[in-house]
């Protein structure tokens, strides 16, 4: 019989650590180490989602979608996700080094409404920069493709459901336009790609040192 490839939890909370800890890192050292950003200019697609504070609550449920992601893709998966967020990570970094943006972010209401107060403590740590591409998209992007399982179809549908919400959201916040969110979710289709790739040349490599003479 075959083996199933299983993971503790706790190697799953070292995945998580490991991948979305180096986005992290990237963000915010980027962030330090980068020059002033080039103002990037809304689309029509952009006027024509229309600016809403209460997009906020759909924007922080990314901060679910990833713990999630890890704790119950399956064991190939995870290990895929972790690889794959750094990369993307590391591809992010480079352009937010080289070519530094912002955004002119509308400004945020004096009220009490929790969604307001949530926008507001999100502004307060969040960096004005780092928006194209928007790690927020490719990130989004990574953990929908992890959980979509042809095995699980309910679960893959209400991934799938999720992630076009939150990239909607994103544009309805402003914490993004559609330039950067669509380079942040080419970059996470490319850090994909590259992660299975890295997959694919060890499993040729391990073959090839346990068949060498």
């Amino acid at each position: 019989m075959k083996s199933v490839d299983t993971m503790t939890p706790y190697s799953r909370l070292l995945h998580l650590l490991a991948g979305w800890g180096s986005v992290g890192l990237v963000y915010f050292s980027s962030d330090v180490l980068q020059g002033q950003g080039v103002l990037l200019p809304e689309t029509a697609i952009d006027r024509a989602i229309p600016y809403s504070d209460s997009a906020i609550w759909l924007y922080l449920s990314f901060f679910i979608l990833i713990p999630y992601a890890y704790l119950t893709a399956d064991a190939p998966r995870v290990r895929w996700l972790a690889r794959a967020m750094a990369l993307s990570a590391v591809l992010c970094g480079v352009v937010f080094l080289l070519y530094p943006t912002t955004l002119a972010y509308p400004p945020v209401g004096e009220g009490s409404a929790w969604s307001t107060q949530a926008l507001r403590m999100l502004q307060s740590f969040d960096s004005t920069q780092n928006c194209l591409p928007s790690l927020h998209g490719a990130l989004t992007l990574l953990c929908v493709w992890a959980l979509c399982d042809k095995r699980q179809p309910l679960r893959s549908a209400l991934a799938l459901v999720l992630g076009v919400a939150i990239c909607y959201a994103i544009i309805a916040l402003r914490r993004h336009v559609s330039i950067d969110l669509a380079a942040g979710l080419a970059v996470g289709i490319a850090g994909g790609m590259l992660a299975k790739m890295q997959v694919s040349l060890a499993a040729r490599c391990a073959v090839s040192i346990k068949t060498a003479p």
